[in-house]
């Protein structure tokens, strides 16, 4: 199970909607694909012309270790999402490391009756873009 359509799509929607592209962002953060999904979001994007890798980084993957760790599939979208935005997003836009970023949070709406019935679980990803603006003095 993978969040990576829904973020492929909102990402292409966002792209589309808006006239811009990979180059126009600093980074684009996702929450919690993963590496199985972050492939599989770099496979998705690609058959669209999209080709995000060299400036993507995946929430859950930033905080895991995958080979000093036992995480297998990775932990909490949102708390993922949350931890890096609050962290290394929102310090890195304050020192001016990123002035321009997409910050795409992917959850699955799990329920145990789907689960058990052994039906799709659906996903969806919520894209914010954080721009950095300069303080000006208020008497400007």
């Amino acid at each position: 199970m993978t969040t990576a359509p829904a973020a492929a799509d909102t990402i292409l929607r966002f792209f589309k909607d808006t006239g811009t592209r990979t180059d126009d962002y600093d980074m684009i953060f996702t929450g919690d694909l993963g590496a199985v999904g972050s492939l599989a979001l770099y496979e998705l994007l690609k058959k669209e012309g999209v080709f995000i890798k060299e400036r993507h980084k995946d929430c859950g993957m930033m905080i895991f270790d995958r080979t000093g760790q036992d995480v297998h599939a990775g932990g909490s979208g949102c708390g993922c999402c949350a931890s890096v935005l609050c962290s290394e997003i929102f310090n890195g836009m304050t020192q001016g490391k990123y002035s321009n970023i997409l910050f795409v949070a992917t959850g699955a709406l799990l329920s145990v009756t789907s689960v058990g019935q052994k039906k799709t679980i659906p996903s969806v990803a919520h894209l914010v873009n954080f721009t950095r603006t300069l303080n000006r003095d208020a008497s400007e």
